[in-house]
């Protein structure tokens, strides 16, 4: 499998075996907290995102281990986003996107949209 593909098929950060989604969502959290790193009681806006292929049960799976990853680092998921959302001819994969979240955010967050791909509120 490629890790850290790019949207469009852009080659990634390496190629490797195929993994469990436990140890997908290991590497994934790995880079992301290491690039931004999150306090305990931090709150955060998790959106697993498919890059089209990839069934929406697989998804939440992935979403399952990352909830469990960042609530067993104290954590707290405030608002979530699983789907296809940025896609890329229904090619196979996932992307992961972790964001701190404070006040002003989570009120923009929760505002209504209506869009092609969001619609809430």
């Amino acid at each position: 499998m490629e890790v850290g593909v790019g949207i469009h098929g852009e080659p990634g950060r390496r190629r490797e075996k195929l993994a469990t989604a436990k140890e997908i969502v290991a590497t994934a959290l790995d880079a992301i907290l290491t690039d931004h790193p999150l306090d305990p009681g931090d709150e955060t806006i998790v959106m697993v995102n498919g890059l089209g292929g990839t069934p929406l049960v697989e998804l939440y799976l992935l979403f399952g281990e990352v909830a469990t990853v960042l609530q067993g680092k104290g954590l707290v998921i405030a608002r979530t986003l699983v789907g296809n959302y940025v896609t890329s001819l229904d090619m196979a994969g996932a992307s992961i996107t972790v964001c701190r979240a404070d006040e002003r955010l989570l009120t923009l967050w929760d505002a209504p949209v209506h869009t092609p791909a969001l619609r809430w509120g």
